[in-house]
């Protein structure tokens, strides 16, 4: 007789530190197993704590909180499929990063993380103990490895598993969104496929925790890395796999695979899924943002309308008498088409007193950066007071490349909680309100259609803090800003690498000197969703002060 397998697939969103909420979740999906004559249920990695918890992970008590919720998920899970599911263990004295299988009330197997990643926004060797190389588990007729996230990465983990008797290989992961990342997964996953001759089941979890967003995403492969299941990016989803017996060994039977949208749309889902989840996570369920007209903050009140509906998306515009008619205009049709309030409250009347009283203290001095910068700064005061007022959150709408050369005023137009657009150079920023004019899924809660207005997309961008000023008076032209900073950020190249390739040297060497010198303003900067492997924050972390430029 044939035997079959049925492993359910929870790819759901936990919340750090919300540990009886994720339980919540994981016996809710158990239900649903249970329901459908699953043989188990799969969450990803260190679920029942959310991912990733950082040094919280490292309290004793939270830890021992963590491993009392499995123990209670397992006993009123008794009656049903087994549960893998991701936590902390202390054992020993040490901390651990494993995989819990329970079945019957109790825990049956452990199975602990054997690599620890310590890249990118990775620190787990701060954080775990590793552990020898864990071997399979039974869950009735089926032998299950399970190399946790890393421990998949690497082929020793996989192979111990499969020669220890494992049928199938169970990845459970905490794997965050990055350009193109997907690509790279898989044809690790494919590797491990190949090397075993297994069937493998990703399993990835979705949402937003600080900066990262994890995407989901899920797959399974049959051997030779033929794809049975996809799952969708950046939402929760059950999904029931079957896996029958053969003569050649257990095989996945064929199932949905959602196709894999390009990178454009995952980008511009990271960002409304990591603005959802900051908020929401953070107990606020309405935002301010300043709307000046220009592309950047129509962009960011494109994307928090989208995550949360226009009706919680406050926008205020803050002129003064630099502020030109257009823009006025622009911020308007922006609101107006993304079907958000707006209010205008002017900073003239503010500028002239904060500029009277200290003109005896800016005797002798002539103007310059510092009366634009006063502006900046009365506006970051009445958006903040408004914040206070309301109980919004205020974004901030700064790009990249200002974030990267410093081309905004810190306590000014740098406040705000969360930055939806903080990883998303400027040229990109062109590109991605393109996009979304001409697209509209079903998890974008803000209308469909033009609801960037052509001339916003279009004009010379301007921070219009004095006459006809245009960014391009400070920074060379965004095409060359952004090929020059992907170039020193993105790949740590060095100027003689960017001047072989076509750039000015003294350019080259201005912008250096601006990325080095406003390291200070990102520390202090807000969180943003990480689309790249090199974001500022955990990818890339410079020292404040730094003395040291590329001679080349």
């Amino acid at each position: 007789m044939t035997q079959s397998f049925r492993l359910t697939l929870a790819q759901l969103n936990p919340v750090v530190g919300a540990l009886a909420d994720n339980a919540a979740q994981a016996r809710e999906a158990w239900a649903q197993a249970r329901d459908a004559g699953a043989d188990m249920v799969a969450f990803p990695e260190m679920f029942i704590t959310g991912y990733q918890t950082q040094d919280l992970v490292m309290k004793p008590a939270f830890a021992r909180a963590a491993e009392a919720e499995i123990a209670r998920l397992a006993a009123d899970c008794a009656e049903g499929p087994a549960i893998g599911i991701g936590g902390p263990l202390i054992e020993g004295g040490k901390l651990y990063n494993v995989y819990f299988v329970l079945e019957g009330g109790r825990i049956a197997a452990v199975v602990k993380k054997h690599h620890l990643p310590n890249d990118l926004v990775f620190d787990e060797k701060r954080l775990f103990t590793p552990a020898d190389i864990s071997g399979p588990y039974r869950v009735g007729p089926l032998r299950i490895g399970t190399p946790i996230c890393e421990d998949a990465w690497h082929e020793d983990v996989a192979e111990a598993q499969a020669e220890s008797g494992a049928e199938i290989l169970l990845v459970p992961n905490g794997s965050p969104y990055s350009r193109a990342r997907h690509d790279t997964r898989m044809g690790l996953m494919v590797q491990r496929v190949v090397e075993t001759g297994l069937p493998l089941v990703y399993l990835n979890m979705v949402g937003g925790q600080d900066d990262q967003v994890f995407d989901g995403t899920s797959f399974v492969l049959n051997p030779g890395g033929h794809l049975t299941h996809l799952m969708p990016g950046f939402v929760d989803r059950i999904v029931h796999v079957d896996f029958t017996e053969t003569e050649d060994g257990w095989r996945a039977e064929p199932g949905e695979k959602t196709p894999l949208p390009d990178d454009w749309e995952r980008d511009y889902h990271a960002m409304v899924t990591g603005t959802r989840d900051y908020l929401l996570k953070s107990g606020f369920s309405k935002v301010l943002l300043g709307l000046s007209g220009g592309i950047d903050s129509a962009l960011v009140a494109t994307i928090a309308s989208d995550a949360l509906g226009p009706e919680n998306v406050h926008c205020v515009m803050l002129p003064s008498e630099y502020t030109s008619a257009h823009s006025l205009e622009d911020a308007a049709d922006v609101a107006r088409r993304l079907g958000t309030r707006l209010d205008t409250v002017s900073i003239s009347g503010l500028r002239a007193a904060v500029t009277e009283a200290l003109a005896p203290v800016f005797e002798g001095y002539a103007p310059d950066v510092t009366e634009e910068n006063i502006q900046s700064r009365l506006r970051g005061v009445l958006l903040m007071a408004i914040s206070n007022k309301t109980g919004a959150m205020l974004l901030t709408t700064g790009n990249k490349s200002e974030v990267a050369v410093g081309y905004a005023t810190i306590y000014g137009d740098m406040n705000g909680g969360y930055n939806p657009i903080k990883d998303l150079y400027k040229t990109r920023v062109f590109e991605t309100c393109r996009w979304r004019n001409l697209n509209h899924r079903d998890w974008m809660l803000a209308p469909a259609g033009e609801v960037i207005p052509p001339r916003v997309i279009d004009k010379p961008p301007s921070a219009e803090l004095r006459e006809d000023q245009k960014d391009e008076d400070s920074l060379p032209p965004y095409p060359v800003l952004d090929s020059i900073l992907e170039g020193l950020v993105d790949r740590e190249a060095s100027i003689e690498t960017l001047v072989a390739e076509g750039h000015d040297r003294d350019t080259v060497r201005k912008i250096e000197r601006l990325l080095y010198i406003s390291e200070w303003k990102r520390y202090q900067s807000a969180p943003g969703a990480r689309l790249t492997t090199r974001s500022f924050y955990l990818d890339r972390r410079y020292p404040m002060v730094n003395r040291w430029r590329d001679p080349s």
